[in-house]
């Protein structure tokens, strides 16, 4: 005989898609109607976001929030959505970020305060786990009182959870199709063949805790204002001044966190070279200096290593496009509204994480082999899904951006 899940029967007599045992979300839920579907890919929730901000205004507020996403700049970024949603009911919000995503984590509107941790199931080179890093982790959280994980389709919530629980967290939210046992009280259940964008997954799950968008806000990427005033450091080498607030120029990224990721530095080189031919100024930026001197030569502005993460977002937001990987600044140039020549390896759904809430030009054959194998190296011969795009693609994509 099969076994339930022990969570099933929390949501009896409704559809099984969120699982919530906290007591307040489950009186009121049953004295409201259940909310809609917030995306294709989740049912209707046993706790309605209505009822439980009713039951956080009655008890002034949801006291100190968590929000956790512990793997990339980019993935913080798309989790801004989700932030906000939280920080209405929050009388502080905690942002839990891995040494990747801190940067981006400070630039998130609505976070009183970022704690970073590097997560030994997450980081792409983790360390041995100890006592001791655990130990620091749940010393470091202690006081708050909810917390929201937030986790790619790849990732699982519970081991956070576990260590939640263990600094005393009361109540956690996550998406688990494992069963959680005691580790979660909202259990967010969806349907993981669905390809829905990044940002719109984690919203739901903030939904779904009872935190919802406030009126007016449009769900989109953002950052905290004001940027830097990159006038003082490197505005004398695009030719503004201020907040770079002229669109003059075609920023190129062309490093990425992952081989299988990277257009070629040679391909850069030459589209940098063609772009400057018809008409566009072109700023070069990213950690690699070396690479983004090849790439910048003697034709570009080349800030390689010059600008700290909130001053390239100035710098991106200066610029009438950007021309980069699936890589952080991508999502840096949706959240201030930048458009995006994007060169998207398919190792993972350009649904799922191509930029998201601006114009977008995807280069790069989506169908190739490496489709959906989370590979970091190219598992492909000749990396074809990126090698076969060419600098004319790229010039042509920037001109249909800029028309």
């Amino acid at each position: 005989m099969r076994r339930r899940d022990p969570a099933a029967r929390c949501g009896r007599g409704r559809t099984n898609a969120t699982q919530c045992r906290d007591k307040a979300g489950r009186a009121a839920a049953r004295a409201r109607k259940p909310a809609e579907p917030t995306t294709a890919q989740t049912t209707t929730a046993e706790t309605t976001t209505a009822a439980c901000r009713a039951a956080g205004e009655r008890g002034g507020g949801r006291g100190r929030v968590l929000v956790a996403r512990l793997d990339d700049a980019g993935d913080v970024l798309l989790a801004g959505p989700a932030t906000r949603a939280v920080r209405t009911l929050a009388d502080e919000l905690v942002f839990l970020a891995g040494p990747n995503g801190r940067a981006a984590a400070e630039l998130l509107p609505g976070v009183d305060r970022v704690i970073e941790w590097r997560a030994p199931w997450i980081d792409h080179s983790p360390a041995a786990v100890s006592n001791a890093q655990v130990a620091d982790l749940i010393a470091r959280v202690k006081g708050v009182d909810e917390a929201l994980l937030l986790t790619s389709f790849h990732q699982s919530a519970l081991p956070l959870a576990l260590l939640l629980r263990m600094a005393g967290v009361r109540r956690v939210c996550a998406i688990s199709n494992d069963y959680p046992g005691s580790l979660l009280d909202v259990r967010h259940v969806v349907d993981e063949t669905l390809d829905v964008p990044e940002a719109e997954r984690m919203l739901a799950v903030a939904r779904a805790a009872g935190f919802d968008l406030p009126p007016g806000d449009d769900g989109k990427l953002a950052v905290r204002r004001p940027l830097p005033d990159i006038g003082r450091e490197s505005g004398h080498l695009l030719g503004v001044g201020g907040a770079a607030d002229e669109r003059s120029y075609v920023v190129v990224h062309p490093g990425t966190s992952a081989p299988a990721r990277t257009w070629p530095a040679d391909r850069h080189r030459q589209a940098v070279r063609e772009l400057v031919d018809d008409g566009h100024r072109v700023v070069v930026t990213g950690k690699e200096r070396d690479l983004t001197a090849y790439v910048a030569g003697d034709a570009a502005v080349d800030l390689g290593g010059r600008t700290t993460f909130a001053e390239l977002a100035a710098v991106i937001e200066g610029a009438s496009v950007l021309v980069a990987g699936n890589t952080g600044p991508a999502h840096l140039a949706a959240a201030v509204g930048t458009p995006v020549v994007s060169l998207f390896a398919p190792v993972v759904p350009a649904a799922r994480w191509a930029p998201y809430g601006v114009p977008t030009v995807l280069l790069g054959d989506q169908q190739a082999p490496c489709s959906g194998s989370r590979a970091r190296t190219c598992p492909v011969a000749g990396h074809p899904c990126l090698s076969l795009v060419t600098s004319e693609q790229v010039v042509k994509a920037v001109r249909e951006l800029t028309q």
